[in-house]
């Protein structure tokens, strides 16, 4: 599903109108009265109050359809208009007008903070004030006004956007409608899968208003969501005649004294996201725990007791290296990685001490082959790319950093995202669980696997970051999140690939 930007969206709203012969009020019309019928179905005549906040430009007019029709059905609404400025749309006066006319009530100005009216945690909350057009601080007293609403802990649904909320940018420290339900039009908001935002939204149902499909089709996204059925096309199935010669070697390079585990996992999860040999090049403080952990792995030992150090790999074409996983900074472990980077042309994932690696060392970058995968988390990333002032500014950098260097990205958290240029794939997969020791050297472990079976290192990164995160959601299925260690994910990998070609069980 595509993520497309606020001006993406506007110019869709006008070609829809164009295309279809319909005003902006009829399109007006018919995206509230899709919002209206979502609420009526789940509130089902319940006696409540509800109050609808609607603000002076179109998602105030969305708001006073959705209020209109409300009563119309015989709720109890009252309608407060958000009065933060002398302009007003054409949609918003339009409706402003149909409301008095025919429910012949009087929707409620609210100019200052002595308007502000109380609002009771049983309340139901229509937050209507501001759409995906917002690009400006809000005034002192609209501010007070969404810490009222927020603070009393009422039921909230954000029409399209939590008021407050950008959808291309970030206003520092301006307070955001604490939304239950976000009722978006047509495509989700970048903003809604940010850290610093996606909270804001709640749970985001996406309302088809029947916006221009040619449009839609046609136009670029700014970014593009991966869920099951974006999945299932990138998966490469196997022929029935051939051997594990068919499906690459990959050799997984890390560990030191105290941390073989992180080996452990990433090759693990490499064998059991289907590469056909697999070799881990440890110290030799780690050999027998590998072999007697993973005997379906080959084990290479570099002549050091408790760390990486230079050693010579009989790299054949097409060898897939995943670097990094537990290996400390040593110096010596810095100059493994470095004879690596000049002997290597294939894509390599680097990921944990690897990446710390070239913090440490900002020339080796130059050095990274082409198409190679990155997998930091938050504060992996900032030695690498520098601080950021807010989440769309780290996208920024990460873009200008994928392009420098010609490397795919994966950037960690809730709504993981992976960039590889101008393009940011986001995931819809994963739980809280996995936030866990371990989880990322099984993620890293399943790209280096895909790599190394011929997937494009950008697919391998979108179809990695997927199958490990399904495999998450299956584990607690079973169980909960806290009891969620890494080696679950693991084991749940097959299940998840599987999980791509099930159809959902109907009921009888």
């Amino acid at each position: 599903m595509k993520i497309f930007t606020a001006q993406q969206l506007h110019e869709a709203d006008q070609i829809t109108q164009k295309n279809q012969q319909i005003t902006s009020l009829e399109l007006m019309e018919r995206a509230s009265t899709k919002i209206f019928e979502e609420i009526n179905n789940r509130l089902n005549g319940a006696e409540i109050k509800i109050k609808v906040f609607c603000g002076i430009g179109n998602n105030g007019g969305d708001g006073l359809v959705v209020a209109r029709k409300l009563m119309e059905q015989g709720y109890h609404v009252d309608v407060y208009v958000v009065n933060y400025s002398d302009k007003r749309s054409d949609g918003f006066l339009a409706n402003y007008r149909v409301v008095k006319e025919e429910t012949k009530s009087r929707p409620v100005l609210l100019k200052s903070e002595e308007d502000f009216p109380e609002i009771k945690s049983n309340d139901f909350v229509i937050d209507a004030i501001f759409g995906i057009g917002l690009n400006r601080p809000l005034v002192g007293w609209v501010q007070k006004l969404i810490t009222r609403i927020n603070d009393s802990k009422a039921f909230k649904v954000a029409i399209d956007m939590p008021s407050g909320m950008l959808a291309d940018g970030v206003i520092k420290d301006q307070p955001i409608i604490e939304a239950n339900y976000t009722l978006t039009f047509q495509a989700p908001k970048l903003a809604f899968f940010l850290p610093e935002t996606a909270s804001y939204a709640g749970n985001v149902q996406i309302i088809d208003i029947g916006i221009d499909r040619k449009y839609l089709a046609e136009t670029s996204a700014k970014a593009i969501l991966i869920g099951k059925e974006q999945a299932v096309s990138l998966y490469q199935p196997r022929s029935k005649f051939t051997h594990k010669g068919d499906y690459g070697h990959a050799y997984i390079v890390g560990g030191s004294y105290g941390m073989m585990g992180s080996v452990v996992l990433s090759s693990k999860a490499a064998l059991r996201t289907g590469v056909g040999k697999l070799t881990s090049v440890i110290p030799q403080c780690g050999y027998d725990i590998l072999q007697t952990s993973l005997p379906e792995a080959m084990v290479n030992v570099v002549p050091h007791d408790i760390h990486l150090v230079e050693t010579q790999l009989e790299l054949k074409e097409g060898d897939i290296i995943g670097f990094g996983m537990g290996a400390g900074t040593h110096e010596k472990s810095i100059e493994l990685l470095t004879s690596l980077l000049h002997q290597v042309k294939t894509p390599m994932l680097i990921d944990a001490d690897g990446l710390n690696m070239l913090s440490k060392h900002p020339e080796l970058l130059e050095l990274i082959p082409e198409k190679s995968v990155l997998t930091p988390h938050p504060k992996e990333l900032e030695r690498l790319i520098g601080s950021w002032n807010n989440d769309f500014e780290k996208l920024d950098k990460v873009q200008e950093f994928s392009k420098k260097y010609k490397v795919t990205i994966v950037v960690k958290g809730s709504y993981t995202m992976t960039i590889s240029s101008d393009n940011i794939y986001i995931n819809t997969t994963g739980n809280p669980g996995m936030a866990t020791a371990g989880s990322g050297d099984v993620l890293s472990g399943v790209i280096t696997g895909l790599l190394a079976q011929g997937y494009d290192p950008a697919i391998a990164a979108v179809f990695g970051v997927y199958i490990h995160a399904q495999a998450g959601d299956m584990v607690i299925a079973d169980s909960v999140p806290d009891a969620l260690i890494a080696g679950d994910i693991i084991e749940y990998l097959g299940k998840a690939i599987r999980s791509l070609f099930e159809k959902p069980e109907t009921k009888a």
